[in-house]
């Protein structure tokens, strides 16, 4: 890291209606650093950088880069001042091909006379995708065709061609399994050596400790301040973040607890051509049953086959009272809930209000009399006892479930089947992209649930929450159950990792 600085954030602010987003932020980013920003959900880190590359406009201060003052209007213009951003959820656009993501906004580069050249531009995109070691994707695929994770490879290639003067890197690792996260941590290493300047947003302390080589803390829209990552450990940043200790239970303390006989849900011989190929086990009352593997192990598509998302299934999955579920609707009417990986794009309505999204799969049970009349009043007390339950950071529940941080969308999600009060609830990725406290909060809600006999899968990379809150985990490989683990005190990582690899 050099004393160089290449970016300077000046007293800047922004509002949304109000809630004060960002007050008055100001600091200094280095060349050949990366500089991780961190904070509770909310705490601005992502609307700072979205004005910083065009997202937002601010509402007041500066952004000084390399002593010129940068104001960019959009995320290309932001590109073309040297800033990039690789943003949390997806980024890539639907119905265009891979090279048409990579050089989006830069089609430039490849016209001449008024005319594009599509072919170049596939070679040069199928050049950089070798480069960066992902030439299993192919330049004139519609990204459409890839899975999330793939897309997000795609981004990074987008984002960094051009070699950036500042890449911002928000909470992206969450999106990719740990080859992903290898590749990813590869290009933020390569922008640091040849000068450039790394903003890393990331809920994941540990990764920021020893990725990052500074660390600025924000909470609540306000600067708290800035520390080497050489001379803290989790728990100062832990404090810092929240402003106390983080204390009570994080994972589940029990151990020895017998799990139910009663079966709530059986899943036989579930095929998805290309996706998983004979999955069979069941799920009990009260029971929490993990799901994890590598990233194409197929775990994923498991949660989506059991909800009757997975419109070329076969196989069974049967509840306790004979009833199959084949799609959707079925799912449920018959009290299974599902939670996606993809939030943004298949968990919430993001041009609807908090309270619409809440109160959506409980609209029949809502309804009034045999017409189920809908009352206003009704689901509007309906919609704010659960955001409310759920701690939702909002000015009311009015507001655009867009305008939301992401783990406030995911706090949303949640209400929604708290609110429905399902039996069966089917979690993938449960806690991607949440802070330390939101984290705890959802671990504790898990653990109630599961008190109360609801029947809980969670499908995780994350191979510390699958040891800390199942009572079973089962290990996903090529499409196929590759084993099966029971809950105990000395089971590790390595134990899980055996069965994945």
């Amino acid at each position: 890291m050099s004393n160089e600085v290449r970016l300077e954030v000046q007293d800047v602010s922004k509002t949304f209606g109000i809630t004060k987003a960002v007050q008055h932020v100001s600091e200094k980013f280095y060349k050949g650093e990366i500089h991780a920003l961190i904070g509770e959900n909310g705490s601005g880190k992502s609307t700072l950088t979205n004005m910083l590359t065009g997202i937002y406009t601010k509402d007041s201060g500066k952004f000084i880069l390399d002593g010129v003052e940068v104001n960019a209007k959009n995320q290309v213009d932001a590109n073309n001042h040297g800033i990039a951003i690789i943003v949390q959820e997806l980024g890539t656009l639907d119905g265009l091909t891979v090279a048409d993501n990579i050089f989006l906004g830069h089609e430039d580069l490849f016209v001449k006379h008024g005319i594009k050249n599509t072919g170049a531009m596939n070679k040069k995109a199928n050049e950089l995708l070798k480069q960066y070691g992902f030439d299993r994707i192919k330049a004139s695929d519609y990204v459409d065709d890839y899975n999330f994770e793939d897309r997000k490879l795609v981004e990074i290639v987008k984002s960094t061609y051009f070699k950036p003067k500042v890449l911002v890197v928000d909470e992206t690792t969450t999106a990719l399994s740990q080859e992903g996260r290898e590749e990813l941590y590869k290009v933020m290493n390569q922008v640091r050596d040849y000068g450039g300047t790394v903003i890393f947003i990331s809920h994941d302390l540990p990764e920021v400790l020893e990725k990052s080589d500074r660390i600025t803390i924000l909470r609540d829209g306000v600067y708290i301040g800035c520390v080497k990552s050489s001379d803290v450990t989790e728990n100062d940043l832990k404090r810092l973040m929240v402003g106390r200790e983080v204390t009570g239970d994080y994972y589940r303390a029990d151990y020895g607890e017998p799990v139910s006989k009663e079966v709530t849900l059986s899943v036989k011989n579930v095929t998805v051509p290309g996706k998983i190929e004979d999955v069979s086990f069941d799920l009990h009352k009260g029971e929490i049953l993990g799901f994890g593997g590598l990233s194409e192990s197929g775990m994923h598509e498991v949660g989506k086959a059991i909800f009757g998302a997975s419109y070329d299934r076969t196989g069974t999955v049967t509840l306790a009272d004979g009833t199959q579920i084949n799609d959707i609707p079925t799912a449920i009417k018959h009290s299974i809930a599902y939670t996606s990986k993809d939030r943004d794009n298949e968990s919430v309505v993001m041009n609807q209000s908090i309270g619409d999204n809440i109160v959506l799969p409980s609209l029949d049970d809502l309804g009034i009399g045999p017409l189920k009349i809908q009352s206003d009043k009704k689901l509007k007390a309906f919609a704010e006892k659960y955001a409310k339950e759920l701690s939702v950071k909002m000015v009311d529940t009015n507001q655009f479930v867009s305008e939301l941080s992401g783990g406030n969308k995911q706090k949303v999600v949640l209400a929604r089947w708290v609110g429905k009060d399902s039996d069966i609830v089917v979690l993938d990725s449960p806690t991607r992209g949440i802070d330390i406290k939101v984290k705890q909060d959802i671990y504790q809600l898990m653990n109630q649930m599961r008190k109360n006999g609801k029947s809980i899968i969670m499908i995780s990379e994350e191979l510390m929450e699958l040891i800390g809150m199942c009572d079973r985990i089962i290990i996903m490989k090529d499409g196929k159950i590759s084993g099966e683990l029971e809950r105990r005190r000395d089971l590790s990582e390595n134990d899980l990792i055996a069965s994945m690899v």
